[in-house]
């Protein structure tokens, strides 16, 4: 079964109720344009489930077009999703659809929206009209569903209609709209005001700036609640007295006990074993991901999950057009450095919806070097918080002078075309909780798939570089860059070194060094700058290939360079 429809159109949400939680994500073979696969039941029988990528026509005009086009080729059932409020523009999908003779239903979406904006639709009329069943549902709230797959049940061939000249089609689709639907005017409710806002240049800035400030907040509120509250207490009262006495059952070290357990600390005069600083997977390899990162990867995704399904983030990229049109990009680039700052390598991924490979380099680049991720931001907040938000809002200055200065380098050395944003803007609607938490559940899957693995594998790595006498090699060689370049000690040299593993465990490395808070800052910005982690790179070379990511490459070192040179001529 193929989901068809326009972007913006709620495909994601009927998907969703379809086919559950099980899907998964793929890409097009030869192509970087990614699509949803899933399957549902239906008569008894499992049923794949394709969810199209988002698409105005059947002529192709972009990558994603071209994909949708060639799915709909192979056949298949046809569930066309149609959004109830803009009936006139998603027909002309429909009727081409038609044209192919395939088995076909429409799913009228949005339907209650369609009273609040007092449209009204003869849905049967309709169904008459184009000849194949036509069936209103609202996914939001899950109304329509259950019909919705009683008629895919028994879709069957609709004999194709006549060809028609492309003219044809717009008149049969005002004769069809003059039939089927009428309208009231209705006044501005609350909705519609607050939608004009939001796009208006000053009073839409005022409430980007608010929702950004609000998200931010809101993300670093409850990451630290879920610290503080639940995972603190659960790995100080529950794990540690059970690898306290692992511990002791291993005799207190060996090279066992120091890669499962890890090498006591001393603090504040007694010997002990910490979650952060004693390097052993049941210690540091756990807590990193559970304790410190994944809190923080939660809020992140909770928010960001909540302003897409809402349908702000369309207009977040039209406020932020002009900003970034200075760095070479569209607003819509907002959206991938937005994911970046939740993790680089969907953000990275996320670069497809940009039009050109000029535009896709530049976004890439600087999600790679100047956003950090949720867990480094996590690590980040954890060392320089203690020592004032200052030195917090120092560190993110400081990338973001770095981030806008790379973005107007790029742009003046790459003066292609680069047309105005073309985006439709969708009506603000009721989240679906159900949906949302299906979404999140998926995206905290696949950071703890990525992330759990590669944390532990940089925890082992760690203590095997200083069991093999290594470290010493390392920061002997790189001690006069280190300490006369960039004002920080011999030993900060093995968390840049290890920031391409893993740039989270990377910061953590800094903590047992008593480094004092401005060597803090500049060592967090410099990880920040510096090589992305492995998952990164290797996303980074599937995406822009080898030659733009050596390129990349090359600006990381230049911009960490320069950079470090500066902070430690200014601090």
């Amino acid at each position: 079964m193929l989901l068809v429809g326009n972007p913006n159109v709620g495909k994601s949400v009927v998907f969703s109720r379809l086919t559950g939680v099980g899907a998964m994500s793929s890409n097009y073979p030869g192509t970087t344009v990614e699509f949803l696969e899933g399957e549902m039941r239906l008569g008894g029988a499992r049923v794949p489930v394709i969810d199209v990528p988002g698409t105005y026509s059947l002529e192709a005009t972009c990558a994603a077009e071209d994909v949708a086009c060639e799915i709909v080729d192979r056949g298949g059932v046809v569930l066309n999703v149609v959004d109830a409020t803009n009936l006139e523009r998603n027909l002309a999908l429909t009727l081409q659809l038609r044209q192919r003779g395939l088995p076909m239903v429409v799913a009228l979406n949005l339907w209650d929206e369609t009273k609040h904006r007092g449209i009204s639709i003869d849905h049967e009329a309709l169904s008459r009209r184009l000849g194949v069943p036509v069936v209103p549902v609202s996914a939001i709230a899950g109304v329509g569903i259950k019909e919705l797959v009683d008629v895919l049940e028994t879709a069957a061939v609709a004999e194709a209609p006549e060809p028609r000249a492309p003219g044809d089609v717009w008149c049969e689709i005002g004769s069809i709209i003059s039939e089927v639907q009428h309208i009231e005017p209705k006044r501005h409710a609350w909705r519609d005001l607050l939608e004009e806002a939001s796009v208006r240049p000053v009073s839409g800035t005022v409430i980007g700036a608010a929702a950004i400030i609000a998200a931010f907040a809101f993300i670093r509120f409850i990451g630290e609640s879920i610290i503080g509250m639940v995972m603190d207490p659960l790995f100080e009262g529950l794990w540690m007295p059970v690898v306290s006495a692992l511990s002791e059952t291993l005799g207190g070290g060996g090279f066992v006990h120091d890669i499962l357990v890890g090498g006591y600390v001393v603090v504040d005069g007694v010997r002990t074993l910490d979650l952060v600083q004693s390097f052993g997977l049941l210690t540091t390899g756990l807590y990193v991901v559970f304790g410190m990162v994944l809190p923080y990867v939660f809020a992140f995704y909770s928010v960001l999950g909540l302003m897409e399904d809402i349908g702000y983030l369309p207009r977040l990229a039209i406020l932020l057009d002009s900003l970034m049109h200075r760095l070479g990009l569209h607003g819509y680039a907002v959206i991938p450095l937005l994911l970046g700052f939740g993790c680089n390598v969907p953000g990275i991924l996320a670069t497809r919806v940009l039009d050109t490979r000029r535009e896709r380099f530049i976004a890439a680049t600087l999600i790679s070097i100047g956003v950090p991720c949720a867990s480094l931001q996590a690590m980040m907040f954890g060392l320089l918080a203690p020592h004032g938000l200052r030195y917090v809002l120092l560190a993110y200055g400081i990338m973001a002078v770095v981030w806008f200065v790379l973005g107007n380098v790029l742009r003046l050395t790459s003066k292609d075309f680069l047309p105005e944003i073309i985006l439709e803007i969708p009506p603000y609607r009721r989240p679906s909780f159900t949906t949302l938490w299906k979404k999140l559940a998926m995206r905290l899957r696949g950071f703890l798939l990525e992330a759990v693995p590669v944390v532990l594998i940089g925890v082992v790595a760690i203590d095997l570089v200083y069991m093999s006498g290594a470290f010493e090699a390392i920061a002997g060689a790189v001690e006069p860059l280190m300490e006369r370049v960039f004002g920080l000690p011999a030993e900060a040299a093995l968390a840049l070194v290890l920031g391409f593993l893993r740039k989270d465990v990377a910061v953590g490395l800094l903590a047992p060094l008593a480094l004092a808070p401005l060597q803090l800052v500049k060592a967090s910005v410099l990880l920040t700058l510096t090589f992305p982690c492995v998952a990164t790179y290797a996303v980074m070379l599937r995406e822009l290939g080898w030659r733009d990511t050596a390129k990349a490459t090359g600006l990381m070192v230049a911009v960490a360079l320069s950079a470090g040179v500066v902070m430690n001529l200014l601090f």
